[in-house]
């Protein structure tokens, strides 16, 4: 059930495996492990199946329609999915209400054949960083179901780490895909904002990234082409935002690679050592990573003023009924953004772009930036959300930069540890190609069974 996409799309077409036998399987895990783990609002074993079919066929013409063909891909439910609801993790959400059209990841997902087998799981609106939802409850993480896989694409990262499914897509506009992934082991980029169209656009905040949770860099890659490809409902895009090519011709012991200076800093031991063991790899092919001060002074700050403003967005309108449903923190978080002025939104987004030019200051003489992606392990599904856990990913959602988060090594309790590599705009090849290097080092192990 851990067979990469790549690996599967080989296979299919020399007819080793065939997608409905592939897709029962998957469907047959879920139904086996994926209560203990809840990764799932929805499952449509019948949808599923007969797309499934639909790509044998066309295997068996010899004409695949793309290089997910036949692959099972899961999407978060914040993202619109014809013919299923979208209850983004809240009880305010019609159950009965299908959405009548894609967005542009499951319709770029359709057009290239891949098997949309079930949404899964979002703490409520996007805006918790743990993985529960007053709708579908706790989602757990599979290397230990006292913990949390994190959020908000909890589900998605679970149900790739269990082998519920191949791929997932999530949305990170504050470490949403790159913190749960960390927490459990797999591969998360957050692209450049602009690579790949989303609808309906985020119109406050920090701005959500479509982005791929996969096994391996490699599939991760692959599912990020596909998303990547054009969508005028998005008025955002960047129309030439692959900038692949030239970067991959860059010889990669050229490349000028920084690292988080205070990273020995960090409390958990391990997660020092995973970080100085990534440094000493990376000193091993032969390039010399430079000690960089961020100055994240100010981004927390910024993060929690743009968190509260599209809490208080996100929830206006709703009766005060409907606001009893909502997560009590999500409710907090809606009042104290229902306290802020326009003058303090907009001091806010002007401290944001101070922090993208500080950064991109940083990047006039770093090609790649490395960081723990997170300061801590996951913790107990039961701990209260604190951003002091993650403090790495947010500043690089409010400059919307490409960063992604690769698996570095598990701790003694046996919880995954991530490392973050970020990227100039729009070189995200360039932050996978390294991505893939130091993979090779510590690639995906899959967690115990639950």
């Amino acid at each position: 059930m851990y067979l990469g996409a790549e690996e599967l799309g080989r296979r299919f077409r020399a007819r080793e495996l065939s997608p409905v036998e592939v897709t029962h399987a998957v469907l047959r895990r879920i139904e086996r492990i994926g209560p203990a783990i809840n990764a799932f609002v929805l499952v449509d074993a019948e949808a599923a199946i007969q797309s499934a079919r639909a790509s044998e066929a066309r295997f068996q013409r010899r004409a695949p329609l793309g290089p997910l063909d036949g692959v099972t891909v899961s999407l978060k439910d914040l993202l619109l999915t014809k013919g299923w609801p979208t209850r983004c993790g809240s009880k305010t959400i019609d159950t009965h209400a299908s959405c009548l059209e894609d967005s542009p990841a499951a319709a770029r997902l359709r057009e290239g054949g891949a098997v949309l087998f079930g949404k899964t799981t979002t703490s409520e609106f996007g805006l918790k960083g743990m993985g529960d939802s007053p709708l579908t409850g706790i989602t757990r993480n599979p290397w230990n179901l006292e913990h949390t896989p994190g959020g908000s694409s909890a589900g998605a990262v679970a149900a790739v780490a269990a082998g519920l499914g191949c791929l997932a897509v999530g949305t990170d506009g504050g470490g949403s895909i790159r913190v749960p992934a960390a927490y459990t082991g797999v591969v998360g980029l957050k692209p450049s904002y602009g690579r790949v169209p989303s609808h309906p656009a985020s119109v406050i905040g920090a701005p959500p990234h479509v982005g791929p949770i996969a096994r391996s860099v490699r599939d991760a890659q692959l599912l990020l082409d596909t998303l990547s490809q054009a969508d005028d409902r998005d008025p955002f895009r960047a129309p030439t935002a692959d900038s692949a090519p030239p970067l991959l011709a860059v010889p990669l012991r050229s490349l000028k690679i920084g690292y988080l200076a205070g990273a020995h800093e960090l409390s958990v031991r391990e997660i020092r050592e995973a970080f100085d063991s990534i440094l000493a790899r990376v000193r091993a092919i032969g390039l010399d990573p430079v000690a960089v001060d961020l100055g994240l002074d100010g981004a927390r700050a910024v993060l929690t003023t743009l968190f509260n403003a599209r809490a208080a967005h996100t929830l206006l309108g709703l009766s005060t009924a409907a606001r009893s449903q909502v997560d009590a923190s999500i409710e907090l978080s809606a009042r104290e953004g229902e306290k802020l002025s326009a003058l303090d939104y907009l001091a806010a987004e002007a401290e944001r772009t101070a922090l993208a030019l500080r950064v991109a200051h940083v990047f006039r003489s770093h090609d790649l930036l490395l960081t723990p992606t997170t300061a801590e392990p996951a913790p107990t599904v039961d701990a209260d959300f604190s951003p002091k856990r993650a403090p790495f990913t947010g500043i690089f959602s409010l400059t919307r930069q490409p960063a992604v988060s690769i698996p570095c090594g598990v701790t003694g309790a046996g919880l995954p540890v991530g490392l973050q590599i970020v990227g100039r705009h729009f070189e995200d090849a360039l932050v996978l190609r390294l991505a893939e290097v130091l993979e090779a080092g510590a690639a995906f192990t899959a967690p115990p069974e639950p």
